[in-house]
């Protein structure tokens, strides 16, 4: 009786093991991802220049998003310089944009913002580097079987699916908000210009029967 029970019991087990597993599993990639998803706001003031380094080994594959969220025409140079001093990528008043590319060779990578084009206004800028490993064919072979391999790339295909989605949502967050803010200023310019163009036509209006109130005025000769 005993037997027959546990014999009932145990596929539910391994079952509830396995469910288990794959939330595990899941979990662990939405925390990379998030880990890997970060993005950074910064501040550059007017005719100034902020760069940052990420260091990478041979074949790496980097990924910059940027969005220029306030400041003046919100637009921003950009630039990529390898170790070697050789520019990666090179734009000019640029207000969003995604540049993707893999490391020719080992060291620091730099990627800077000026805005240097600008003498008295002050951008901020949010920007993401993504950087993903290459991976040599000996750490497959060596760290596990071929289901496994097959199962952790496809971990980081999702994984990379997910930071791609979270970045997009980040950015449509921002340019929502920049557009919201560009119909708030236009919407209280309309309004200031229609006071405006009220005030001027009743002024006209006063004016005009002052005028015609003095032209039809019988004067008395004494």
């Amino acid at each position: 009786m005993n037997y027959y029970y546990f014999s009932k019991m145990l596929p539910n087990c391994c079952q509830f093991v396995s469910s288990y597993h794959l939330i595990a599993v899941f979990a662990l990639i939405l925390v990379s991802a998030t880990r890997q998803a970060a993005s950074f706001f910064v501040y550059i003031d007017a005719s100034a220049e902020e760069c940052f380094f990420d260091r990478v080994a041979p074949g790496t594959k980097m990924s910059l998003m940027f969005e220029v969220v306030e400041g003046g025409f919100l637009d921003i140079d950009v630039k990529i310089v390898g170790p070697d001093n050789r520019a990666i990528y090179a734009g000019e008043r640029e207000s969003n944009g995604k540049y993707t590319f893999s490391a020719h060779t080992d060291g620091l990578y730099t990627y800077c913002f000026s805005n240097k084009m600008s003498t008295m206004t002050p951008k901020m800028v949010m920007f993401s580097m993504d950087i993903e490993e290459s991976k040599t064919k000996e750490n497959v072979d060596t760290t596990a079987e071929a289901s496994h391999s097959k199962l952790e790339e496809m971990i980081s295909e999702l994984s990379t699916s997910l930071t791609a989605v979270k970045h997009e949502q980040e950015y449509m967050e921002v340019r929502e908000r920049i557009h919201r803010s560009i119909n708030d200023n236009t919407n209280s310019r309309v309004v200031l210009w229609s006071f405006f163009e009220a005030f001027l036509l009743v002024a006209m209006t006063l004016g005009q029967v002052f005028y015609l109130k003095r032209f039809f005025e019988v004067r008395r000769v004494v």
